[in-house]
């Protein structure tokens, strides 16, 4: 299963008065994640959506284990978690660079759905879709 990493640097508009990231901030990073996760495969969000299919979270789940600062260098790690036909799941790790400590875990559920949200099947509808993304996730258990 392959697994890409993204470093981001902690603004200041990113955290509160404490310098401590605001908690919703780690769910934007996920996105961020995601989205350069597909974009080293050669997709971007815009092309799926070109093509009608479209990502919303389904389900979105954070634990959040030591604060990130203000400046911190942090790394998000994003992998495809599980893969069926009319949905996929990513998991998460954001780390500081700086001591390689864990700060947030978490996953996101999206559905593959066309312009009216309608559930679509990715393998049926668009094959050679499904198989740039099925490329990077080991469905073997």
């Amino acid at each position: 299963m392959k697994e890409h990493s993204h470093e981001i640097r902690v603004t200041y508009e990113e955290t509160d008065k404490m310098g401590v990231v605001y908690y919703a901030n780690y769910l934007r990073w996920f996105e961020v994640g995601r989205t350069e996760f597909l974009r080293e495969e050669g997709l971007t969000y815009r092309d799926l959506e070109d093509k009608g299919v479209l990502l919303p979270v389904l389900e979105s789940h954070c634990n959040y284990h030591h604060p990130a600062l203000y400046d911190d260098l942090v790394r998000i790690f994003t992998k495809i978690k599980d893969l069926r036909r009319t949905k996929v799941s990513f998991e998460y790790e954001i780390i500081r660079v700086e001591d390689n400590k864990l700060l947030t875990s978490g996953s996101t559920v999206h559905p593959f759905v066309n312009n009216e949200f309608k559930p679509i099947s990715l393998k049926k509808k668009f094959p050679k879709l499904w198989e740039i993304i099925n490329l990077n996730f080991d469905n073997k258990k």
